[in-house]
């Protein structure tokens, strides 16, 4: 837990209720916070298996499940390519066309690229700009013309090289867990702000959270059937997340989280909740699946 991306502090907080939870089913359970030194301190804690509560890069992105392969530690979530499609929003989305995923319009742009022709490029807004490879929604902003296009930019490409900006679908927000390549009942997201940013997602309050989702009973079965699709597109194993927006009756996939927060408060519990699994139960369930080689 912990680590070393912005979203560490997040991590934290997943680390610390996972390990809770672990404790209590009675597992000799340990804390690592992931430095430069990890090899290390795997080797001291002499870690038979490993449960991955970190967000971002250097844990959601493939890299530290490559580390554990090499050291022969078994692990929980997607594997290490799989880890590092679903981190990369632009890849991911390329593959969920390939598989025939609905996802919203979107273009890249690479650091040192020509800017000019992006601008020219992109006329119809708004358009919603983020960093590629970032999570909890960290650097993204919607722009509603040029000028605010090139400061949602210069924001993203203060968190990485890689920028995606995409259509903006105006519409609802829906979340949908997988565990285990089932999927959980569906939480709809609506955001005091109109607008599922960092502070909206982390200041209580903010969003409320409608569980289940109050969608019609063939879209919802077609949301689950599509977020299984979506994970299997990218090899994902363990639990995912999936996250929607849906205009009336079609909808958009925005991106696979492959190790969604795990606070007492975070989306998975609350859909696992729903469909009867204890927190605890949870945490057994995904640990009861950590492997090598996925």
């Amino acid at each position: 837990m912990g680590g070393l991306s912005a979203e560490r502090e997040v991590s934290l907080k997943t680390g610390n209720a996972v390990l809770k939870a672990l404790l209590e089913n009675g597992c000799n359970a340990v804390a690592v916070d992931v430095g430069h030194d990890l090899p290390a301190q795997l080797r001291n804690a002499q870690a038979e298996q490993a449960f991955i509560c970190l967000h971002g890069r250097y844990g959601e992105d493939g890299t530290v499940q490559g580390l554990l392969e090499m050291m022969q530690i078994p692990y929980t979530g997607s594997g290490v390519m799989s880890s590092s499609m679903a981190m990369d929003k632009v890849v991911s989305k390329q593959i969920l066309l390939y598989h025939e995923i609905s996802t919203p319009g979107f273009v890249s742009y690479r650091a040192g690229d020509d800017r000019a022709a992006l601008l020219k490029r992109c006329r119809h807004f708004p358009l919603v700009v983020k960093p590629a490879r970032e999570g909890s929604t960290i650097g993204i902003t919607i722009a509603h013309d040029r000028d605010q296009l090139e400061a949602g930019l210069d924001e993203a490409l203060e968190h990485d090289q890689l920028v995606l900006i995409e259509d903006f679908i105006k519409g609802d927000e829906v979340t949908v867990s997988v565990l285990n390549g089932e999927p959980l009942p569906i939480i709809m997201i609506v955001p005091k702000s109109g607008f599922y940013d960092y502070q909206s997602k982390y200041t209580p309050g903010q969003t409320e959270y409608i569980l289940p989702a109050p969608l019609d009973a063939v879209l919802y079965n077609r949301l689950q059937e599509t977020s299984v699709a979506a994970c299997q597109a990218l090899s994902c194993r363990g639990a995912a997340r999936v996250d929607f927006m849906v205009r009336e009756k079609e909808f958009f996939c925005l991106e696979i989280n492959t190790i969604p927060g795990m606070t007492e408060t975070s989306l998975l519990p609350k859909a696992a909740a729903q469909a009867g699994i204890s927190f605890t139960e949870l945490t057994m369930r995904i640990l009861d699946d950590a492997g090598l080689n996925k």
